[in-house]
């Protein structure tokens, strides 16, 4: 009898809406219905496909799609009546999506090159990314909610800023 070892792979992780609960809770309290998917303005969240183990059909945003676009009045998570996605009191403030990198090695303007388009796209404004004295830009963590704007506008490609999972 040969010995068969078992290789675990960790689920898939996804980008969540915008007030989505901790992971296992918001798989457990979502229902599905699609309200959020429904009455998201620019289309950012989809459905996660089913090959996705139990995250299959939960809203998820594909930030490669495209990218949340920092609605001021969060209907994604006023639309959800299960309450997987909850609109925190104090706004976009304690939202935080993804954790967002810089590679200055791909980034022009660590070349030379005036660019600074990641900066005047992000929603959130110079709380969670400027421009230094040179034009580079500076990410300030603490601000950014992680919703990929500054990552899809990036004009190298791939784009010099990454958005990873928090």
């Amino acid at each position: 009898m040969v010995a068969r070892t078992e290789e675990r792979v960790a689920p898939r992780r996804y980008f969540r809406p915008p007030g989505a609960l901790p992971e296992v809770a918001f798989v457990a309290a979502c229902t599905r219905c699609g309200a959020c998917i429904d009455v998201c303005p620019v289309h950012a969240i989809v459905t996660a496909p089913a090959g996705a183990g139990l995250s299959a059909g939960t809203p998820i945003i594909d930030m490669a799609r495209q990218a949340c676009v920092v609605c001021a009045d969060m209907p994604c998570a006023h639309a959800c009546e299960p309450r997987a996605l909850v609109p925190p009191a104090d706004g976009w403030a304690s939202i935080h999506m993804g954790r967002l990198e810089l590679d200055p090695q791909r980034c022009i303007t660590f070349q030379g090159v005036s660019c600074g388009v990641c900066a005047r796209a992000c929603p959130v404004g110079e709380a969670a990314l400027a421009l230094d004295a040179q034009g580079r830009p500076i990410l300030k963590p603490e601000g950014c909610v992680g919703c990929g704007v500054c990552v899809n506008v990036c004009v190298t490609a791939p784009s010099s800023l990454k958005l990873e999972l928090r």
